[in-house]
């Protein structure tokens, strides 16, 4: 059920200033940091006319790739628990420390950075920031070709995934959901392709895409998806000019009265942020559209029909994140 445990993230926005947001707004999605605040800053900028250098938009994109991974493991890990496959909690929990010690080398800490702030980044990476990164993609790679072949080529995952959930087309269309359960059932979309932020435009990727719309398929996409964050990291730590990381503003900064909504594919899908200014330093109105939130809408639906012993696997192949549904 839905109340549980609700944040009020949105109305405590309204008694700060835009850069005081920055920590609390990351605690939603504490695996995802980067991600819930990429789209908050972004509208913050848009409000405000502020202009993000292109080092810190490389940097914002490195790390919000690393988010990206950090928390699809954590995600796996906990599949691995609801289906009682020890090494499917084992594995991606031992990998994914290698992100969150590259979380923690740019940032200073190993989960809510608060590395995207308005304007920029909060701080540049060190020096041994690139090769610990290539270090790190090089070896996760290489591992991931044996998530395949224990995971999701094993038979008994198979069994307990394939057929079951199935959300077909047009019910993704009309429940609106997004990220991973969307493309699952077909339908191409990406906010990184589709609407490019930043320097996503200018980043070689691809979108992956399943049919079938069960369980096998939107947990599986997922698993894709790290692939192409590997791509996208390896660009950035290639391609990445020197220069400022982030601009110069006021310790208060505010703009004229006006309106703001900036989206971002978070590790969950769409993720975006509404933000209404009145002309003082802190939002009038603010609201958060969370990709968890529109994904569990479609569960009462998938589990009719439905045999109680799928209810686990239905369930967190949806790709929510429970605090991330409260806010």
């Amino acid at each position: 059920d839905i109340g549980y445990v609700h944040r009020g993230e949105e109305k405590m926005s309204e008694s700060r200033t835009f850069v005081q947001n920055v920590p609390h707004i990351e605690r939603p999605v504490i695996h995802d940091s980067s991600g819930i605040l990429y789209s908050y800053c972004l509208a913050v900028e848009e409000l405000l006319g502020i202009q993000v250098p292109e080092r810190g938009q490389y940097l914002r994109v490195i790390m919000a790739e690393i988010d990206r991974i950090h928390y699809t493991l954590y995600w796996l890990a906990i599949l691995g628990i609801f289906l009682g496959h020890s090494t499917m909690f084992m594995w991606p929990t031992a990998d994914r420390e290698l992100f969150v010690d590259l979380g923690d080398m740019a940032s200073g800490q190993r989960i809510t950075h608060a590395y995207l702030v308005p304007g920029g980044v909060r701080s540049d990476i060190p020096s041994e920031f690139k090769n610990k990164a290539f270090e790190f993609i090089d070896y996760f790679e290489k591992r991931l070709n044996e998530y395949d072949k224990i995971f999701y080529n094993n038979p008994l995952f198979r069994e307990r995934s394939e057929g079951i959930g199935i959300l077909r087309r047009q019910d993704a269309i009309d429940f609106g959901t997004t990220g991973s359960v969307t493309r699952a059932s077909g339908i191409n979309y990406d906010v990184r392709k589709k609407e490019p932020y930043e320097i996503y435009d200018k980043m070689d990727f691809e979108v992956s895409t399943m049919n079938s719309g069960d369980s096998f398929a939107r947990s599986i996409l997922p698993i894709y998806d790290l692939r192409q964050s590997i791509q996208i990291i390896r660009q950035c730590l290639k391609d990445i000019p020197e220069g400022s990381f982030r601009s110069k503003l006021p310790p208060t900064p505010k703009g004229p009265a006006g309106e703001s909504y900036r989206r971002v594919e978070s590790g969950r899908g769409a993720l975006g942020h509404y933000i209404v200014s009145d002309g003082s330093p802190k939002a009038y109105r603010h609201k958060i559209s969370a990709p968890s939130f529109r994904n569990l809408l479609v569960l009462p639906y998938l589990l009719k029909g439905a045999r109680l012993a799928d209810l686990p696997m239905i369930y967190w192949s949806l790709n929510i994140w429970p605090i991330e549904i409260e806010r």
